[in-house]
């Protein structure tokens, strides 16, 4: 078994879909008119065969209570693996990003929590160097 697709609730897709690729650095996959909506998927570009995050609508009545509840408790949506999460913080923190939790050791990584723009707290990690 193994993981192809996690979806990530966003408000818009067309601005999730530009902060996504234009800021993080993914890769658009998949770009499919389904009415209102798309199919919309991004990539990392170093396994453009990976797993897809679905930049999903966030339409359904239950997404706002439970994204709402997670942003207030602090707790990130989903988690994203960088080299280093000092040099990415650097990085976007000069591209605009807020972050909510600047890097942090938690032992045998480095974390940061990010805001995605899109109505999510993205958590960054990096193993940290043998020493």
């Amino acid at each position: 078994m193994r993981i192809n697709l996690v979806s990530v609730f966003v408000d818009d897709q067309r601005a999730a879909l530009a902060f996504y690729t234009d800021v993080l650095g993914f890769t658009k996959k998949h770009d499919i008119p389904l009415g209102a909506a798309s199919w919309l998927t991004v990539v990392s570009p170093e396994a453009p065969d990976g797993a897809e995050l679905l930049l999903e609508p966030a339409g359904h009545p239950a997404v706002k209570p439970y994204r709402d509840a997670l942003v207030e408790d602090g707790i990130p949506l989903v988690q994203f693996a960088v080299d280093d999460v000092e040099a990415e913080h650097a990085r976007l923190t000069a591209l605009g990003v807020e972050f909510t939790q600047p890097p942090t050791d938690a032992g045998t990584v480095m974390m940061a929590v990010l805001d995605d723009t899109c109505g999510n707290l993205v958590q960054i990690v990096s193993p940290k160097s043998a020493g």
